[in-house]
C-alpha cells in the first residue's frame, strides 16, 4: 500500500509538473512577433489609440512643443521665474545638447512615429470600412511630428539650402530591432518637409469631415496651412486655411473668454472653434500649457501650475484699452501677472483654432493681393470685434501681425512666426543658431551618423 501510495504521488507530481510547464511556456509580450501583434484589424486599431497616446504626451502637443516655441522666441513678452534647469536655458537662448526637455521631445516624437509607421505597415488588415480614416489619422500624426521635428531641430525655411541643411532623420517603416541600418543621418530640410507634406495631403482626402475627438479632414487641412506658412507658399496657406473656414464645421466663439477653461468650464469639451486638441481629463492626459503657464487661484477650484511662465507688463501695453483679450490675465498678491488661458488643470492642450485660420487667410490674401473667402480687413476686423474692438477702415500687413500676436498670444506661435517674418528675437537675428535646439547627446553618443548643429 506505502509502495503504491509513492508511485501515485509521485505520478501527480509529474502531472502537475507538466501542466504548469505548460502554462508557464508562454511568449514575452515584450518581445511579440509583430504578425501576432498585429494580426487583426482590432490590433491595428488599438495601436492607433497608442499613436494618440504618444502625440497627448506633455512631451509633444500635451504643451511642450508649443510652449518651448513661446520661451525660446521671447521678445519681451513674458520672463521664466522657475528653477529648472532646462527651461532656464531655452528662455536664455543658450541650450546645452543634453537638455531635458531637447531629449524628450526627441525620444517621445520618435516612439510615436514607430508606432505610427506600425500601424501603416499592417493597413492591409484593416476593415474595409476604416481602412481610410485609420490610414488618414496615422499619417497626420507621423506627419504633423516631422514638421515640429523640423522646425524645432533644424533651420528655418530658406535660411540657406533647403535641400542641404539638415533636419532630422527620416523613418518611414517600423523599427524592429536595431541594427547598424537604424543608424541613419539627418534628411535635409526639404526632404522632411516634402514628407510631412506627403503624409497631411494624403491624410487630408482621406480623413472623415467628422472623427469625435481624433484628427479630422480639417485638422490636416490647418496643418497644411502652417506648413505652407511657414514656407511663404502663401496661395497654399490661404488655400488650407479657407477650406477649413468654409467647410462651417467650426465657428468662432462669440466670447473670447470662452475658449478656455474647457474641463472647469466646458464639461472637458473643447468649444467649437477649436480643430484640434489633445484631450485631458482627471484620468488620463496632462497639459503642460497648465503646469508652467497656470498657477493656482483660491477663489477658483481647479486652477493649478507652478507659474513658471510670467507675463510682463511690456506686453500687455500692446493691446488697446478696450481689448478683452488684454484683460485676460491674473496678478498674484506677488505682482507676478500669468495668462489665464492655461489655468485649468485638466483644460484640453489647443493644437488648432478657428481664429488661427482666419488670420493666416487674412495676411495671405494681402501678401497675394487677392479676396480668396473674405477681404483682408473683413478678416481682420472679424477677429478685432469680437475682442470688443472697432472696426478698422483701413488694413496694413503690420495690423495682420499684431493682430495674430494678439490673439494667439501664448498658444505656442511666437518663435516661428518671428522666424518666418524674418524678425529679431531681443537681440538675436531669426536666423541665429541660438534659436534652433541642438540634436540631444544622448543620441549622438549612439548613432555616429548623426551631425551636431
Amino acid at each position: 500500500m506505502l509502495k503504491n501510495k509513492i508511485i501515485y504521488s509521485a505520478g501527480l507530481i509529474c502531472l502537475l509538473a507538466s501542466g504548469c510547464a505548460k502554462k508557464l511556456d508562454v511568449l514575452p509580450t515584450q518581445s511579440i512577433d509583430q504578425s501576432t501583434a498585429l494580426g487583426s484589424s482590432k490590433d491595428v486599431e488599438v495601436t492607433l489609440i497608442g499613436c494618440y497616446d504618444g502625440l497627448q504626451s506633455t512631451s509633444l502637443y500635451g504643451g511642450a512643443i508649443q510652449y518651448v516655441a513661446d520661451l525660446l522666441g521671447d521678445n519681451g513678452d513674458m520672463r521664466f521665474g522657475g528653477t529648472f534647469q532646462n527651461l532656464l536655458e531655452i528662455y536664455n537662448k543658450d541650450i546645452t545638447p543634453i537638455n531635458a526637455t531637447v531629449s524628450d521631445i526627441w525620444i517621445q516624437a520618435y516612439n510615436t512615429i514607430n508606432r505610427c509607421n506600425n500601424v501603416l505597415s499592417a493597413i492591409d488588415k484593416v476593415e474595409t470600412a476604416k481602412k481610410a480614416r485609420i490610414e488618414g489619422e496615422a499619417r497626420f500624426i507621423r506627419g504633423s511630428l516631422y514638421f515640429e521635428l523640423a522646425r524645432i531641430y533644424g533651420k528655418t525655411w530658406d535660411d540657406g539650402d533647403n535641400t542641404k541643411n539638415p533636419a532630422v532623420p527620416l523613418v518611414t517603416a517600423p523599427t524592429l530591432s536595431i541594427t547598424a541600418a537604424d543608424f541613419k543621418g539627418r534628411n535635409s530640410v526639404a526632404e522632411v518637409y516634402a514628407q510631412a507634406i506627403d503624409d497631411i495631403t494624403k491624410a487630408e482626402t482621406l480623413l472623415p469631415a467628422s472623427n469625435t475627438i481624433y484628427a479630422t479632414k480639417n485638422a490636416a487641412a490647418a496643418q497644411l496651412s502652417r506648413i505652407y506658412l511657414m514656407q511663404a507658399k502663401y496661395a497654399e496657406a490661404r488655400d488650407a486655411a479657407n477650406r477649413v473656414i468654409t467647410s462651417g464645421r467650426h465657428t468662432l466663439a462669440t466670447n473670447f473668454t470662452s475658449l478656455f477653461f474647457t474641463y472647469l468650464n466646458n464639461g472637458g469639451a473643447s468649444p467649437n472653434e477649436y480643430i484640434f486638441s489633445m484631450i485631458v481629463t482627471p484620468q488620463d492626459g496632462g497639459n503642460g500649457f497648465n503646469t508652467y503657464y497656470g498657477v493656482t487661484i483660491s477663489s477658483i477650484p481647479g486652477t493649478a501650475g507652478r507659474g513658471d511662465f510670467r507675463i510682463l507688463t511690456a506686453h500687455v501695453n500692446l493691446y488697446d484699452a478696450a481689448d478683452v483679450r488684454g484683460q485676460y490675465f491674473y496678478v498674484n498678491a506677488a505682482g507676478n501677472r500669468f495668462t489665464r488661458k492655461h489655468l485649468d488643470r485638466f483644460g484640453n492642450a489647443l493644437v488648432f483654432r478657428l481664429a488661427e485660420m482666419y488670420l493666416t487667410r487674412a495676411e495671405c490674401n494681402f501678401r497675394l493681393g487677392t479676396t480668396v473667402g473674405a477681404t483682408p480687413l473683413d478678416d481682420v476686423n472679424r477677429i478685432r470685434n469680437r475682442a470688443g474692438l472697432a472696426s478698422l477702415a483701413t488694413v496694413t500687413l503690420a495690423d495682420i501681425l499684431k493682430e495674430r500676436k494678439l490673439e494667439l498670444a501664448f498658444e505656442g506661435h511666437q518663435l516661428h512666426d518671428l522666424k518666418r517674418t524674418r524678425s529679431t528675437v531681443g537681440a538675436l537675428a531669426w536666423n541665429s543658431p541660438k534659436l534652433v535646439f541642438p540634436i540631444p547627446q544622448r543620441e549622438i553618443d549612439v548613432n555616429p551618423n548623426l551631425k551636431q548643429n
